[in-house]
């Protein structure tokens, strides 16, 4: 499966794996009374990681595709787009890992994996 980051960086070979939605709340008891008082704090993010491979025609190519990516840690949000339909909205970069590349035929590749928090539901 193909995947874009933000319409700009395509990833390919890509595989996502979506947590669920959280809530969190608040609770408290008070002394001599029955029962707790609960007080909701509405919807948390979730995790999605984002795993697949970057490809590129030389090592210089692949390292300018690598900072573009590190360039969106940046604390903003961002959208993800699978070839399949799905897209995710609202996602926060968290992690980047690129893995070891390898030179074959006319390229060169690397594996990496993304975390993202999705920060509230689309």
């Amino acid at each position: 499966m193909r995947a874009m980051l933000d319409d700009v960086i395509s990833i390919e070979d890509s595989s996502v794996a979506v947590g669920s939605w959280s809530r969190d709340s608040i609770e408290r008891s008070v002394s001599g009374l029955d029962g707790v008082l609960s007080i909701d704090l509405g919807m948390r993010g979730r995790e999605i990681i984002h795993k697949g491979f970057l490809r590129a025609v030389s090592g210089a190519g692949l390292s300018g595709r690598i900072s573009s990516i590190q360039g969106l840690m940046d604390g903003k949000s961002h959208t993800l787009s699978l070839n399949d339909g799905r897209e995710f909205s609202d996602l926060r970069m968290d992690v980047f890992e690129a893995g070891v590349r390898e030179f074959a035929g006319a390229g060169v590749s690397c594996g990496c994996v993304i975390r993202y928090t999705q920060l509230k539901s689309s």
